[in-house]
């Protein structure tokens, strides 16, 4: 069997976003704790950052890469198919992507872990988070659809995205998951987040342990990452 990574794609389109608080952490430090504590790698957050590198500092010591976003005339479609091209050079066996709306500050690692299963058990399918009856994010995007995916038009939303690339016959499966976080964002306090369920069962497989051991990382690592990656330039623009 091929090896199988799932990469987070992490995507914030204002940088007051990134920033915000999040139960005493930024927002975007504290997607890539949860992502990584469930398994995720790479972490890609898509996101600018102001001269004072505030984005970089907060992500500084984790496993992070801070990607420069695609150019905004590209729509949410340039920036997600941004994500997962840089996932894809930074590991080139990603074999899927976690598409993340940076809002989502509450997901929890569980679901993230669940999401990894759920795509070993179906490998070309898109899948979407359930908690109770409503569907919500971050979606699994597997990357042999990403051709297919960027050549959508950059006005339609992300859910819209999908909508159209599953009515083009990309198979879907929803997850229950059992987590509020995938439909509450970062606008409800997380004292204020409805009950904790978890799944209601195993969704597929063995549990990956990949990055268990940084669900909680310090916020005062030492100021070494994150890893960036600037949007290439067009070969005239680098003249």
């Amino acid at each position: 069997m091929r090896a199988m990574t799932v990469a987070a794609v992490v995507l914030f389109a204002r940088l007051e976003g990134a920033l915000a608080d999040a139960a005493g952490r930024s927002a975007a430090r504290r997607i890539v704790e949860s992502a990584w504590a469930g398994g995720a790698t790479p972490i890609v957050v898509v996101s600018f950052d102001d001269d004072e590198g505030g984005v970089a500092s907060t992500l500084a010591g984790s496993p992070a890469v801070l990607a420069e976003p695609a150019p905004v005339e590209t729509g949410p479609v340039g920036q997600i198919a941004r994500g997962m091209r840089v996932a894809a050079d930074k590991v080139s066996e990603t074999d899927a992507c976690l598409i993340w709306p940076g809002r989502m500050a509450w997901v929890d690692a569980e679901t993230v872990t669940s999401m990894i299963e759920a795509h070993g058990a179906h490998r070309d399918a898109i899948l979407r988070p359930r908690y109770e009856e409503t569907i919500g994010w971050p979606a699994l995007i597997p990357v042999s659809l990403l051709d297919s995916f960027a050549a959508q038009d950059a006005a339609l939303m992300p859910d819209e995205l999908l909508a159209d690339l599953i009515a083009d016959g990309a198979p879907l499966e929803v997850i229950d998951t059992g987590d509020p976080g995938v439909v509450h964002d970062i606008s409800m306090s997380m004292d204020s987040l409805p009950e904790y369920q978890g799944p209601p069962e195993p969704v597929a497989g063995a549990a990956p342990e990949w990055g268990a051991a940084a669900a909680e990382m310090a916020d005062d690592v030492p100021l070494e990452g994150p890893a960036l990656a600037p949007y290439p330039q067009a070969a005239d623009e680098a003249d």
